[in-house]
């Protein structure tokens, strides 16, 4: 699988620990939970299979009916059997280009991932169908489908042209990231040097354009200053897709408290993601550890892979990966509520875009057994609503209203002179 989530040496944790699993969900748990989600489509921010079918699987969008946690040598989190089993009522389908493709060719492989998650959605018919609007969300769930949108993972994607990105609203995008890994020519990147301490004049335009056509502004990726300054500048609430709580785990691509406590005024919602890295201090600084004794092995074993992996071998043997659980991600949950409330949360598992997961999250049929942990913790019905779906649903109805309220300001143009170097 892909390590574009990975960062800091956390691309080790496919190695984590999963000795921990979860306990059956008692069943007047189950049935409540059942009966939340059926009144609620449970939205999930981000889920990665479209880059999984493009590196392993040639685009085929075969076979994903179910058993895809069989597949070899690259098994799949998610399939059609298990996004029901899950309760999975809408999701955003992340088209993900590596981010330091620029220009026309990012535009052409950005059109290649919609490809697959538009033909995806054909072949499914009676498990996916498209959602353009929130009303769309909510028909689609009633009819015991998985209303389906794209998420665009890089502002580099639209190769400086806001012409491409108007086109990509049109085939069904309907958030983009400002930022991936990398710092773009417009925006500052949480895991990059920054250039702009937030977003450039072009950047603000961009945000500008993206609030007139209803797309959401997605800030998972971007450096806390791109974060203040792209919630300044929207008009409507933005998100997080997959980002957790800095509070309680300090990686670079969690949000902090401070933008947590800009989130009631903008409207916005954090969509808790469950890569371990992300979740646990402890997991973090395994993942870095490992990846530097990974390093120390290569260079001292520079002709022979048998021994670096032996070596590797012998350090995860004498270092065991700390364990991540589903009450890690609840304390995430919680932590957002706690300090931007709970109309500002929800659920960016990012499947299919990590290498390791929570012992008890392994895939999508599993989003029941953190319903559980919450309720366990005492949350009320209203609340697991709004974190299900409902807070998405509201900010997708805001930003559908923000672009009524613009329909007729013209179309933000990019001229070659005024467009961001490629």
């Amino acid at each position: 699988m892909a390590l574009k989530k990975f960062l800091l040496g956390a691309a080790a944790l496919t190695l984590m620990s999963t000795t921990a699993t979860a306990q059956p969900i008692p069943p007047q748990v189950q049935a409540r939970i059942d009966r939340i989600l059926t009144a609620t489509p449970l939205i999930d921010g981000h889920n990665d299979i479209a880059e999984q079918l493009a590196e392993n699987y040639k685009r085929n969008i075969a076979g994903l009916a179910t058993g895809t946690n069989q597949r070899q040598p690259h098994p799949l989190m998610t399939d059609m059997a298990r996004l029901h089993q899950g309760r999975v009522g809408g999701q955003f389908w992340s088209v993900y280009i590596n981010g330091e493709i620029t220009g026309d060719a990012a535009i052409r492989e950005t059109i290649e991932q919609i490809d697959i998650v538009r033909r995806m959605v054909e072949a499914y018919p009676k498990d996916l169908e498209l959602a353009r609007t929130a009303d769309d969300v909510v028909r689609i769930h009633k009819s015991g489908k998985v209303a389906s949108m794209i998420g665009v993972e890089g502002g580099r994607q639209i190769g400086g042209s806001l012409a491409a990105l108007r086109q990509y609203y049109n085939l069904g995008a309907r958030y983009m990231t400002l930022t991936h890994n990398q710092t773009t020519e417009w925006a500052d990147s949480a895991t990059d040097e920054p250039k702009y301490d937030g977003l450039s004049p072009f950047g603000a335009t961009v945000v500008h354009e993206m609030n007139r056509v209803g797309m959401l502004v997605d800030l998972s990726h971007v450096s806390p200053a791109t974060m203040k300054d792209a919630i300044a500048a929207s008009k409507a609430a933005v998100i997080f897709s997959h980002s957790s709580a800095q509070g309680i785990g300090g990686h670079p691509r969690n949000v902090p408290d401070d933008v947590l406590r800009l989130l009631p005024a903008n409207g916005g919602v954090v969509m808790v993601n469950f890569v371990p890295s992300f979740l646990s201090d402890a997991a973090w600084h395994w993942g870095a550890d490992r990846s530097a004794e990974e390093a120390r092995l290569k260079a001292l074993h520079r002709a022979s892979k048998a021994e670096v992996e032996a070596g590797l071998k012998a350090w995860d043997t004498a270092h065991p990966a700390p364990v991540v659980t589903v009450k890690d991600v609840a304390d995430h949950i919680e932590h957002v509520a706690k300090i931007a409330g709970y109309d500002h949360v929800g659920i960016g598992g990012d499947f299919d875009g990590i290498d390791a997961t929570p012992a008890d999250l392994r895939g999508v049929q599993d989003y029941p057994n953190l319903f559980a942990e919450l309720i366990r913790r005492g949350w009320s019905d209203a609340n697991l609503a709004k974190l299900a779906g409902g807070n998405v649903l509201r900010v997708l109805r805001r930003a559908e209203a923000v672009a009524v309220s613009m329909k007729n300001e013209p179309a933000a143009m990019s001229p070659v002179d005024e467009a961001p170097a490629q």
